[in-house]
């Protein structure tokens, strides 16, 4: 058995690697934490689920806007000064929020806050980008790295919002959001004290190729993101109606557990194999089974079913997010990485907020079974993006 695993034992012998991986996960937990938090707080001190979900949004569309650009500023002068500069604004703008709302402050004091906690930064691209620094020239190192932190990035949105909805819910409604900017200030803090494992900065990109996302291969791969970004939202939305319509709302959380567990599964079993083939050719078949897997959801005939096809489409996730990462430095300059995997963070999310007003929509019109034809046809146009870049991403 410790043969089995002992790609993983390689990875973390490099000095620092444990200690970098371990304040990555408390760092980014922030961002499972922070979205659910502020909606679990704000529905039950004011009672406006609208006014939750907007705020929610608010924060969610702030990062994705802000994360590349905070990306862009660390890999020009180092994570640990832009970081420590990005994080108070975060801390702060979450605690102005919890005033506001316990002074009844007005709805534009509200989203003003909201937006501002969008600046906290994207500790999992901070922490992807010391793993290519740690393993730089060592292919297969790398890909059990990244395949490790996809596991980690799994195991955040699983207990990210069971913790936060828990403690607001049994503790008080503010826990979840506090305890979202405790782990983001932890996590920032302990990270950016490793200064041996921090990418050297690059302050001539500022001069020289400009936005990372000129790149014509990661405009391929931001458009698919955006794609992949559709098909979770939509299945969050769409599940927990398909829970609701069978009268038990409260399984739906434990569904959509089985859809992050059969990635997690992925996840670690990639990091134990070398894969053959082509970057693309691994990439794309990954892209074309997250397509065929959402498939089945169509027909799922009860709770039980549901989970069990939420477990096999899981298990597409984790490799595509894998083998994605080496096309990514194919097309993005190192002197740009953490920027470029900020831009494909911000198609997640981009996709993320249309999938799930888009499912929502669908279920009010047609229920939630017809709700999954958005996982579907957005499954089915990721696969025609990542077709119709294949000579740039091959390039």
């Amino acid at each position: 058995m410790s043969a089995v695993f002992s790609p993983y034992r390689k990875i973390f012998a490099a000095p620092g690697a444990a200690s970098f991986t371990a304040a990555g996960f408390f760092g980014r937990m922030t961002l499972s934490m922070m979205g659910v938090g502020v909606i679990t707080l704000v529905s039950q001190v004011t009672g406006r689920y609208g006014l939750a979900g907007a705020l929610a949004a608010t924060f969610a569309l702030a990062a994705a806007v802000i994360g590349p650009q905070t990306s862009r500023l660390v890999d020009r002068h180092g994570q640990a000064k832009v970081l420590r500069l990005v994080t108070p604004v975060a801390v702060v703008a979450a605690a102005g929020l919890l005033l506001c709302l316990r002074q009844d402050a007005p709805e534009w004091a509200l989203f003003g806050c909201a937006a501002g906690i969008g600046c906290a930064p994207n500790v999992g691209s901070m922490v992807k980008a010391r793993w290519a620094e740690v393993h730089r020239g060592s292919p297969r190192e790398l890909h059990t790295a990244y395949a490790w932190e996809a596991v980690v990035d799994e195991v955040c949105y699983i207990v990210g919002p069971i913790v936060s909805i828990g403690l607001s819910t049994a503790w008080f409604p503010q826990a979840g959001v506090v305890l979202a900017g405790g782990c983001l200030t932890v996590g920032v803090l302990w990270l950016t004290a490793q200064r041996a494992t921090e990418p050297a900065p690059h302050p001539r990109t500022a001069d020289g190729t400009g936005l990372a996302l000129r790149s014509r291969g990661l405009q391929v791969l931001v458009a698919t993101y955006v794609a992949i970004g559709v098909i979770f939202g939509s299945v969050d939305v769409v599940t927990v109606a398909f829970a609701e319509e069978r009268g038990h709302k409260g399984a739906a959380s434990l569904v959509l557990a089985a859809y992050a567990v059969g990635s997690c599964v992925a996840g670690i079993v990639l990091g134990l194999v070398h894969l053959k083939g082509t970057p693309y050719g691994n990439w794309l078949a990954g892209v074309c089974a997250m397509a065929v897997t959402v498939l089945p959801l169509l027909w799922a005939p009860g709770l039980w079913t549901l989970a069990a096809l939420l477990f096999v489409a899981g298990l597409c996730i984790a490799p595509t997010m894998i083998t994605a990462m080496p096309l990514l430095e194919r097309h993005v300059p190192p002197g740009q990485f953490t920027e470029g995997m900020s831009w494909t963070g911000t198609g997640l999310a981009i996709g993320l907020a249309v999938g799930s007003s888009v499912s929502g929509w669908a279920v009010d019109a047609s229920g939630a079974d017809a709700g999954y034809a958005v996982p579907c046809v957005a499954g089915a146009a990721a696969v025609a993006v990542a077709l119709a870049g294949g000579r740039r991403l091959r390039g």
